[in-house]
């Protein structure tokens, strides 16, 4: 399984899968990440947290726990 913290600074996946319960989904969903979005990693901190990335047209900075339960494809 890759996820979104597995991507590399300067490309793009796509969402295959939402991981994670209630409200924490539920937030992640509301930031607009949703299935079949596709998501371009425009920055990643030093040690890994946090992630910048581009989707629907916005910027967006997501922490490392929570691109875990973002897995995506190629």
């Amino acid at each position: 399984m890759r996820t979104l913290n597995n991507v590399r600074c300067g490309e793009t996946a796509k969402v295959k899968k939402l991981h994670g319960e209630g409200a924490v989904k539920r937030h992640i969903m509301d930031m607009g990440i949703t299935k079949g979005c596709m998501i371009y990693v425009r920055k990643v901190a030093p040690f890994g947290d946090p992630i910048q990335i581009h989707l629907r047209g916005y910027e967006l900075t997501l922490r490392k726990d929570d691109a875990l339960m973002i897995e995506v494809e190629e």
